[in-house]
Protein backbone atom coordinates (compact mmCIF):
# COMPACT_ATOMS: atom_id res chain seq x y z
CA UNK A 1 0.00 0.00 0.00
CA UNK A 2 1.29 3.44 -0.92
CA UNK A 3 1.35 5.93 1.92
CA UNK A 4 1.55 9.68 2.24
CA UNK A 5 4.13 10.72 4.85
CA UNK A 6 2.98 13.50 7.18
CA UNK A 7 5.75 14.98 9.35
CA UNK A 8 4.74 17.21 12.26
CA UNK A 9 7.56 19.29 13.70
CA UNK A 10 6.88 20.10 17.35
CA UNK A 11 8.54 21.55 20.43
CA UNK A 12 6.18 19.78 22.82
CA UNK A 13 4.15 22.86 23.75
CA UNK A 14 0.35 22.85 24.11
CA UNK A 15 -0.12 24.51 20.70
CA UNK A 16 2.06 21.86 19.07
CA UNK A 17 0.20 19.09 20.91
CA UNK A 18 -3.12 20.47 19.66
CA UNK A 19 -1.84 20.45 16.08
CA UNK A 20 -0.62 16.86 16.43
CA UNK A 21 -4.05 15.83 17.72
CA UNK A 22 -6.08 17.41 14.93
CA UNK A 23 -3.70 16.31 12.16
CA UNK A 24 -3.96 12.72 13.44
CA UNK A 25 -7.75 13.07 13.68
CA UNK A 26 -8.14 14.11 10.04
CA UNK A 27 -5.45 11.84 8.57
CA UNK A 28 -6.74 9.10 6.28
CA UNK A 29 -5.72 5.43 6.41
CA UNK A 30 -3.08 6.03 3.71
CA UNK A 31 -1.41 8.77 5.81
CA UNK A 32 1.63 7.87 7.89
CA UNK A 33 1.77 10.57 10.59
CA UNK A 34 5.12 11.08 12.30
CA UNK A 35 5.69 13.51 15.18
CA UNK A 36 9.21 14.95 15.25
CA UNK A 37 10.74 16.63 18.32
CA UNK A 38 12.67 19.80 17.46
CA UNK A 39 14.84 19.26 20.56
CA UNK A 40 16.59 16.48 18.57
CA UNK A 41 19.45 17.97 16.51
CA UNK A 42 18.79 15.75 13.48
CA UNK A 43 15.11 16.74 13.49
CA UNK A 44 16.02 20.42 13.77
CA UNK A 45 18.36 20.03 10.79
CA UNK A 46 15.63 18.29 8.75
CA UNK A 47 13.24 21.13 9.63
CA UNK A 48 15.81 23.73 8.59
CA UNK A 49 16.37 21.91 5.30
CA UNK A 50 12.62 22.06 4.64
CA UNK A 51 12.45 25.76 5.50
CA UNK A 52 10.63 25.50 8.83
CA UNK A 53 10.78 28.88 10.60
CA UNK A 54 8.38 28.20 13.47
CA UNK A 55 6.54 25.30 15.08
CA UNK A 56 4.23 23.58 14.87
CA UNK A 57 4.89 22.91 11.21
CA UNK A 58 3.68 20.15 8.90
CA UNK A 59 5.38 18.65 5.86
CA UNK A 60 3.57 16.33 3.49
CA UNK A 61 5.63 13.96 1.36
CA UNK A 62 8.78 15.96 2.05
CA UNK A 63 7.35 19.39 1.24
CA UNK A 64 6.52 22.02 3.84
CA UNK A 65 2.78 22.72 3.69
CA UNK A 66 1.92 26.18 2.33
CA UNK A 67 0.24 27.12 5.61
CA UNK A 68 3.54 26.55 7.42
CA UNK A 69 5.89 28.31 4.99
CA UNK A 70 7.15 31.84 5.35
CA UNK A 71 6.33 32.17 9.02
CA UNK A 72 8.65 33.03 11.83
CA UNK A 73 10.27 36.16 13.18
CA UNK A 74 11.07 38.86 10.64
CA UNK A 75 13.50 41.63 11.59
CA UNK A 76 11.79 44.39 9.59
CA UNK A 77 8.39 43.59 11.08
CA UNK A 78 9.77 43.47 14.62
CA UNK A 79 11.58 46.79 14.18
CA UNK A 80 8.39 48.36 12.83
CA UNK A 81 6.62 47.15 15.98
CA UNK A 82 9.18 48.86 18.21
CA UNK A 83 12.10 46.48 18.66
CA UNK A 84 15.35 48.39 19.08
CA UNK A 85 13.51 51.71 19.56
CA UNK A 86 13.98 53.31 22.97
CA UNK A 87 10.86 54.52 24.76
CA UNK A 88 11.14 58.26 25.32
Amino acid sequence: MTTRKIEIFTAGCPTCDETVSWVKAIACPSCEVVTLDMHDASVAQRAKDLGVKSVPAVAIDGKLADCCAGRGPDEATLRAAGLDQPIE
